[in-house]
């Protein structure tokens, strides 16, 4: 898997102070879309064990809630076989920090089995998330008013009942 960028410190993509992880590579394409160069799977780094492991690092201080993952888009196949793992370590690690995925697809129909994006890996990875802002991002419903979506159709989903959002 390649990544296109990771932001530390980032406060935009979910609660809190948070290390956010955009993977490359989608398939949805949505118009007008915001990252537009992680389209494509070989944009940016290779995502190395030493890059997982300055991640993990970035998470460690008291004051960051939790890791973002984000794209391009972290539910393609090729995505979540690599983001198991590194999942896996990130809840090991820190079982308190919340993890967000935002993804194109819809968790109710595309991440279910029979889905178009369901995979050996979705279950398992959807169970390591806390919090899920899923659907597309449609130009004509684009709304800057919504906390944390670019467009009115996206939901942001609550996956663990410990969290709450403000």
């Amino acid at each position: 898997m390649y990544y296109g960028e990771i932001k530390y410190n980032d406060i935009a993509n979910g609660e809190g102070v948070r290390t956010s992880l955009f993977v490359s590579g989608c398939r949805l394409k949505c118009k007008d879309c915001f990252n537009t160069a992680t389209w494509s799977f070989s944009f940016g780094q290779p995502f190395t064990e030493a890059i997982q492991d300055d991640v993990l690092h970035s998470l460690k201080p008291n004051h960051v809630s939790g890791l973002t993952v984000l794209g391009g888009e972290p539910m393609e196949e090729e995505s979540q076989e690599a983001l198991l793992p590194f999942l896996k370590k990130v809840k090991e690690t820190f079982p308190k920090k919340t993890v967000w995925l935002y993804s194109g697809y819809l968790h109710d129909q595309d991440l279910i089995p029979g889905g178009r994006k369901y995979t050996p890996y979705t279950d398992e990875i959807l169970s390591l998330v806390d919090v899920m802002v899923d659907g597309p991002f449609v130009s004509e419903l684009k709304d800057i008013t919504l906390r944390f979506r670019g467009s009115s159709n996206q939901r942001l989903i609550t996956l663990k009942d410990k969290i709450s959002i403000a």
